[in-house]
């Protein structure tokens, strides 16, 4: 798979944008032709962050409706809003665990249950689905919720739905990031595809 469309989508503050960075740099590391962009509004104040990253030769870093190969969901609410820009046969990775907008979190709004989200997920028209709890993970083993956005990109990594591999993906994170957050990323990494193999 040289060649994919990988549209990324979360909220202000779980390193949606750190990971489009890091994804463009591998796929250049590994021969990849990358386009990126990225479209984000209040992030600082917990607003809808959306990226793309396209390897392959895409002269132009947009994603219109029905084009992605790869849906990457750092907030679930998120990855539901964005169903619609996944191609038939794409594949969706998202985070399980929610970020409660203040709207919710102040009572005006209601989040919707995760089931439903998981269902609309799989009624649509990917080729699979998963669901990982990225910042329960990244919380109870590393430590810090910062590092939900690696287990994303590792579960990713392991599903095969990235074109290049996990290995990459880690050699990525040892040249990329600063060395006081290596390791702790690299075990994120090691928790996502833990996550995948176990189903």
């Amino acid at each position: 798979m040289s060649r994919a469309r990988i549209f990324l989508t979360g909220v202000g503050g779980q390193g949606t944008l750190t990971a489009t960075t890091l994804l463009s740099r591998i796929g250049l590391d590994n021969g990849l032709q990358v386009t990126s962009g990225e479209i984000h509004g209040m992030a600082q104040r917990g607003g809808v962050v959306e990226s793309t990253v396209l390897f392959g030769g895409f002269q132009s870093p947009k994603i219109s409706f029905g084009e992605a190969d790869l849906l990457l969901g750092f907030e679930p609410l998120e990855t539901l809003r964005a169903l619609p820009y996944l191609k038939p046969g794409g594949v969706i990775v998202s985070n399980s665990d929610p970020i409660l907008p203040i709207s919710v979190a102040t009572g005006r709004e209601s989040y919707p249950d995760l089931n439903e989200i998981r269902a609309k997920a799989e009624a649509s028209c990917a080729s699979r689905v998963l669901f990982v709890p990225c910042i329960d993970l990244a919380v109870r083993e590393v430590g810090v919720a910062q590092a939900a956005n690696m287990v994303l990109l590792g579960a990713a990594c392991a599903a095969g739905a990235m074109p290049f591999t996990t290995d990459a993906l880690l050699t990525g994170i040892e040249k990329y990031l600063k060395p006081a957050l290596v390791e702790k990323n690299k075990i994120a990494v090691a928790l996502g595809a833990k996550a995948i193999e176990k189903g």
